[in-house]
């Protein structure tokens, strides 16, 4: 739309001039004022896109922060539950607590990662994150059984998974954040 604009402006630009050549004398207003609502449009073409550009960059570094702050704070959780003896029925209610909303926040910001990153780290960081939150419903599906091996083995594949994933989301942010 930017690039409309530009063009618009520099359409507007050009008539305008060569409308002033024509008679220097006199200046034709009735192909005048065409050209200058031609320019007005483009100006407001591109005023348009830069503000939206705005709130993109905007929103992007919003959900930038929502999903570290995400994965830090599933990663924080997980290794509080593998610290403590977690009774093995009790697992589930505390993966609904502790880690349900901060696994929805972080998926519902992902899509602003392929903007700030690229693709190719967004898969990167995808990767970890989706192991790690298909180890936490493991140890959910575990604690409705009673399998407490299998709660505790899996609490520790899914804080190993929820670390890398936060490891590489975090050298992805001091690689293409701008230095201040």
């Amino acid at each position: 739309m930017r690039t409309v604009g530009y063009l618009l402006l520099t359409i507007a630009f050009l008539c305008g001039a060569f409308v002033t050549v024509l008679d220097p004398r006199l200046i034709n207003w009735w192909l005048m004022i065409p050209a200058l609502l031609v320019g007005v449009i483009g100006m407001v073409l591109i005023r348009k896109s830069i503000r939206s550009e705005a709130q993109v960059s905007t929103r992007v570094e919003s959900d930038l922060n929502t999903m570290r702050e995400s994965l830090a704070s599933i990663a924080r959780n997980l290794e509080e539950m593998n610290a403590i003896e977690l009774p093995v029925y009790e697992a589930r209610f505390e993966i609904d607590h502790k880690l349900r909303q901060q696994l929805i926040d972080f998926a519902d910001s992902r899509q602003s990662m392929v903007h700030a990153f690229g693709l190719q780290n967004y898969a990167e960081v995808m990767s970890g994150f989706a192991a790690g939150e298909r180890y936490v419903n493991r140890v959910w599906s575990a604690s409705t059984d009673g399998y407490i091996d299998e709660v505790r083995k899996y609490l520790r594949r899914a804080l190993e998974q929820f670390n890398e994933a936060l490891g590489h989301f975090d050298g992805l942010m001091a690689e293409f954040r701008p230095k201040t």
